[in-house]
């Protein structure tokens, strides 16, 4: 009986850890199993920092789920004193005159702040900006930068003094569901458990194989460049999004002198994560892609590089997430394929997801993640 759990979650980044903390705080005896010991950089939640940002292209589920987890990252910045969120605001760059049309929507329809800037205006807040005649800026104040690490580090302490259990460098085997639960088997132990949430990121296909998941791992890189001006700093520069035709950029000021750091969201190397991830360099693009980027559009920051890392992106064909249970087994809820922007609502989906294995439902329509939009 010390095996039997009510909640198992496999897979402890950062939904997995969220929604152990929102299980465990409601008093149910919660297991978390982790192949590795989160934080890690094996998943997609390493790298320091993530962007946090309101107004969407599409705008539900995600800005409400955006607005929502904003409010629950200041309460676990509140619980833990921990100030892992920074809002120093983020600015959406388009070349496209048109190309924020959809985010200015959503920020109307949901009330979020935002400033709309030409390029003269752009250019003139942050001299660091060069952007072609016609580009627009979207400046959303309250948006800001997330340290991802210790984040999901808050989520841990929180539910291990809440009573979960945490088994790390404990890959799972196998699976075995029933009827009324499930067992789960590792290297050394079967547990057993009422309901199951699998969030191992890269690795849920391999979990749920019988499903044929449409989900595809990809290998990632960011890079740190160090300025030729300190006009990247923050706070006084924000973080930034740039589409430019149909690539987009992405990238965070230049924290404590470590500089600026900027990635690529389009594009990418599949990879089977059962391998070892290939280090940043090993492509010459991983530097040469983003080095163009800035000295086409932020010049002065196109410096020397002084780090490089390398993630995973675990994507959808539409870059929606999955959220929903097993077509067979409605006590196994499956979240996946966060397609390299889902950390942003970590702390809003951990608390849906928890609704969903205590309650048997969400509180908001997450429809759209739906694994029957596939069929």
């Amino acid at each position: 009986m010390n095996n039997h759990y009510d909640v198992i979650i496999i897979g402890a980044g950062s939904f997995g850890m969220a929604t152990g903390y929102f299980v465990a705080r409601q008093g149910l005896r919660t297991l978390l199993i982790d192949s590795y010991n989160p934080p890690h950089g094996y998943g997609s939640h390493h790298g320091e920092t993530r962007l946090f940002r309101q107004a969407y292209t599409i705008d539900e589920p995600y800005t409400p789920l955006a607005i929502r987890a904003g409010v629950l990252w200041d309460e676990l910045m509140q619980e833990t004193l921990v100030p892992f969120f920074h809002r120093i605001g983020v600015v959406n760059v388009s070349i496209s005159p048109s190309g924020l049309d959809a985010k200015i929507n959503t920020a109307s329809r949901f009330h979020v702040p935002v400033e709309l800037l030409d390029a003269v205006q752009l250019q003139t807040r942050w001299s660091g900006i060069s952007v072609p005649e016609g580009a627009v800026a979207l400046f959303e104040p309250t948006a800001g930068i997330l340290y991802c690490e210790q984040a999901i580090s808050a989520y841990r302490d929180l539910l291990l003094q809440h009573g979960a259990i945490l088994k790390t460098q404990t890959p799972v085997e196998r699976l075995e569901p029933h009827t009324d639960g499930v067992s789960v088997y590792t290297k050394d132990a079967c547990y057993t458990g009422e309901r199951l949430l699998i969030s191992a990121g890269a690795w849920t296909g391999n979990l749920l194989h019988s499903l044929s998941l449409p989900v595809s791992p990809i290998r990632k890189t960011v890079a740190w460049f160090k300025p030729n001006s300190n006009v990247y700093r923050a706070p006084d520069f924000p973080g930034f999004t740039f589409t430019v035709g149909e690539s987009d950029y992405y990238g965070f000021p230049d924290f404590d002198g470590k500089g600026l750091k900027i990635g690529r969201h389009d594009t990418g190397h599949p990879i089977n994560p059962q391998e070892p991830l290939l280090p940043f360099g090993r492509y010459s693009e991983d530097e040469a892609d983003v080095r163009d980027f800035l000295e086409t559009f932020m010049p002065q920051a196109a410096g020397q590089l002084n780090e490089g890392k390398t993630c995973i992106y675990t994507m959808t064909p539409d870059e929606d997430f999955i959220i929903d249970t097993h077509p067979e087994h409605p006590h196994i809820v499956i979240a996946a394929g966060f397609s390299g922007h889902g950390f942003k609502f970590a702390s809003a989906l951990g608390e849906e997801l928890s609704n969903i294995l205590v309650q048997g439902k969400s509180n908001l329509d997450l429809s759209r993640f739906s694994l029957g939009r596939f069929e």
